[in-house]
């Protein structure tokens, strides 16, 4: 069974003020199947922990989403095995580029979501921090 993604819905309607384009949801349900439970993943490479040379939040996103994605796959799952993000920012002027990037790599899967606004991250030249769940099913 695929997951029961309860009231889906998209950012662009919901904050009709910002230009983003997130397709979420109000609430997922699982049935079984293998969950895989990421740390925070942050904008460095996954094999030796080198952190991307880019201050750019747009560019740390993608790195982070790219792990996200590595991680699911290495596991034996796809994208669409999303089902939790929790997005860590430390500026919020860096909202709309981090969601629109965001949205990139989940369109049309409709994870939920939660966004935090922190004054730091354990390194400083991080932007953006996201902590990932995924479920693959039976």
């Amino acid at each position: 069974m695929d997951h029961l993604r309860i009231r889906k819905f998209n950012t662009k309607d919901t904050y009709p003020e910002q230009d983003l384009d997130n397709d979420l949801c109000q609430a997922i349900v699982t049935d079984g199947g293998k969950i895989i439970w990421m740390r925070g993943q942050c904008p460095q490479n996954l094999d030796d922990g080198v952190n991307i040379q880019s201050m750019d939040p747009e560019d740390q996103t993608h790195k982070v989403m790219q792990n996200i994605s590595q991680l699911i796959e290495e596991a034996g799952g796809e994208m669409k095995h999303l089902v939790k993000l929790v997005v860590y920012i430390t500026d919020i002027k860096n909202r709309e580029s981090v969601y629109r990037t965001i949205g990139k790599y989940t369109k049309n899967i409709h994870p939920v979501s939660t966004g935090l606004v922190v004054n730091a991250l354990a390194r400083p030249e991080w932007l953006v921090e996201i902590d990932a769940t995924a479920v693959i099913p039976k």
